[in-house]
């Protein structure tokens, strides 16, 4: 392969790396969320404040009086907020972390005097000021959603450490106030008021304080989400679009994923030629790039290397889902990172489909049986449905989804016939001599989008509940028949998980660490499909192409697979609008009812 491309038939290695030296970003994150326990631990317990931590403590804000202790929570607080940002090296959490050290110091002197406490501030503020030149990462993108997010959590954790407050000076509690006189307490003192629990000397002037900090904490970091500039997520342009349909046209035959580099929330860089681009989103701090690049694999380690840049200026941990073989190893090669096999990908070969054969048996059965049943199949272009049919089908997808949010980001487009995907291919099945539902005859899609200029990959697949069973796999053979006619000679079906795990664990000799690793796959398919995509995708006798995950190292895995869980619809920490609000805000569009009239009377 010419570049320089390591030989397709070389496997990726799996290298193993010792652990990395701590960076000074993580020591200093590490030691305010330490000195955050320790703050809160002051103010909140009386008892740390006379223990063998009392020395300590000392030197801390909160070791005596009430206001004291209303400052350890919320400099304890602060610092617990700041410690993640500073651990990736974030430029604003550095600066907030400046200007709290040193507020905490002149509190400590003003308050109590304590040289100490200063001293302990200014140390901690050396380092700070030392390595500013490490924190330098930008923010990462953002939404309103987030002054939303911080508001439930902060309430939900004030609500909890205010009763932890309240319960922590029983020989001074009057009386013995039930549960929910605490939680009323805990509420009214968030708001700055007394509640029903009484307490004996300046202790409810402590507990007062201590409930109005957190209180005014929660209030002020999420009016300062709120009305922060906003810094949205990237998002793909028009000209960014264009340029990646240039490149596809010209090497959108390598891979199978290319066009999904498409969808409109995903950003882009191209590299320095314009040659090869790499598209990504950005999910809870990491990086998340899929498939291969885009374009002339000459150019692929250019447009890596901006990827790798933007990275490092925005402290975002990189990685790859479901790239190649040889995507893999170019990125090993050009970023020292690691590769993990995740899974294959099913391909089929149009020209060597078959129902016939004893492998095929239970298809074809399937098929047959369908068909006797009264349903029929169309496969067409997107560009030949006209308007009112493609908005049915749009409709119907959306509502034969299953869940509130779309699924799908390495392997799905995002959307059903728009303008600029003529080339889509949309398999439908329709049952004329049925009960009508909402949208006609119309049972089951099926979406492929392009896969060069002669290949197809299989987008979504979504059908009637109450259509019999089998739809898919009808569909998947009409769109294989009739694949010669739209010049399609292979189609890429679904990624099937881990699946030499479940196939070589299921074969006799299997060793016992082979059986539980595959027992515990098994398991997990409960909720996330493993077994039953890997047993779907077998029934069409497909050729395995591996695919890879791409990633820094070993202690980065749990947090790129719950990144690429969130990305993948599977983890959703946002609120969604309810269904029915999604489609008021929507363009007005006639309703399914009427477009199935419309087309039945055409008909």
């Amino acid at each position: 392969m010419s570049g320089g491309v390591p030989n397709r038939s070389s496997r990726v290695r799996h290298v193993l790396r010792g652990p990395r030296p701590e960076s000074v970003p993580t020591l200093v994150g590490r030691a305010c969320a330490l000195v955050g326990v320790l703050d809160i631990a002051a103010g909140v317990f009386p008892r740390f404040r006379h223990s063998r931590m009392h020395t300590l403590a000392e030197v801390l804000p909160g070791s005596v009086g009430p206001f004291a202790a209303a400052l350890a929570l919320s400099s304890g607080m602060l610092l617990l907020l700041l410690a993640h940002g500073l651990k990736r090296g974030k430029r604003r959490a550095w600066r907030a972390a400046v200007a709290l050290l040193p507020a905490g110091a002149v509190a400590q002197f003003t308050y109590r005097h304590s040289l100490v406490g200063v001293l302990i501030s200014l140390a901690l503020l050396a380092p700070l000021l030392r390595h500013r030149d490490q924190f330098a990462a930008l923010p990462d993108p953002r939404s309103r959603w987030r002054a939303l997010a911080n508001f439930v959590l902060m309430s939900a954790g004030s609500l909890a450490l205010g009763l932890v407050i309240v319960s922590v000076h029983p020989k001074r509690m009057i009386g013995d106030p039930s549960l929910a006189d605490r939680l009323t307490h805990v509420l009214y003192g968030l708001f700055g008021f007394e509640g029903p629990v009484d307490y004996q000397g300046n202790t409810s002037w402590t507990v007062a304080f201590s409930l109005g900090a957190l209180g005014l904490l929660t209030a002020v970091t999420t009016i300062y989400l709120a009305f922060r500039p906003e810094h949205p997520a990237a998002r793909l342009t028009e000209e960014d679009e264009a340029r990646l349909r240039a490149l596809l046209e010209k090497h959108g035959g390598r891979d199978s994923l290319g066009h999904f580099a498409l969808r409109r929330d995903k950003a882009v860089v191209f590299s320095p030629s314009g040659k090869a681009a790499v598209t990504y989103r950005v999910v809870s701090g990491v990086m998340l790039a899929s498939g291969d690049p885009i374009g002339d694999v000459e150019a692929w380690p250019g447009a890596i290397e901006r990827f790798m840049d933007e990275a490092r200026a925005h402290s975002w941990t990189p990685a790859v889902m479901g790239c190649s073989e040889t995507g893999g190893e170019v990125w090993t090669r050009e970023t020292g990172l690691d590769a993990l096999e995740l899974g294959d990908e099913a391909v089929a070969d149009v020209a060597d489909f078959s129902l016939a054969g004893r492998a095929m048996r239970n298809v074809r059965q399937m098929v047959k049986r369908i068909e006797r049943a009264g349903y029929e199949t169309r496969v067409r272009r997107v560009r030949d449905l006209g308007e009112a049919e493609l908005e049915r089908i749009r409709l119907a997808a959306e509502d034969w989804r299953g869940t509130d949010t779309e699924r799908g980001f390495s392997m799905a487009l995002g959307r059903i016939g728009d303008a600029s995907d003529g080339d889509c291919l949309i398999a439908t099945a329709h049952k004329a001599d049925g009960d009508l539902g909402p949208y006609g005859d119309l049972k089951a899609i099926l979406h492929f989008v392009p896969w060069g200029t002669d290949g197809a990959s299989l987008d979504l697949m979504r059908r009637d509940r109450s259509a019999d069973p089998g739809m898919n796999e009808l569909l998947i053979v009409a769109a294989l028949q009739a694949a010669p006619k739209f010049g399609v000679a292979r189609v890429s079906l679904n990624f099937a998980m881990f699946r030499s795990a479940l196939a070589r664990g299921e074969k006799i000799g299997a060793g016992p660490v082979l059986r539980a690793w595959r027992g515990l796959l098994v398991f997990l398919s409960r909720w996330f499909q493993i077994e039953s995509l890997y047993k779907f995708n077998a029934k069409f006798q497909p050729r395995w192409e591996p695919r890879f995950v791409v990633y820094r190292a070993s202690a980065d895995l749990p947090r790129i697979g719950f990144a690429a869980m969130q990305a993948e619809g599977f983890v959703n920490l946002a609120l969604p609008l309810p269904r029915f609000l999604r489609r008021r805000a929507a363009a007005p569009r006639p309703c399914a009812h009427t477009l199935a009239e419309r087309d039945i009377r055409a008909a």
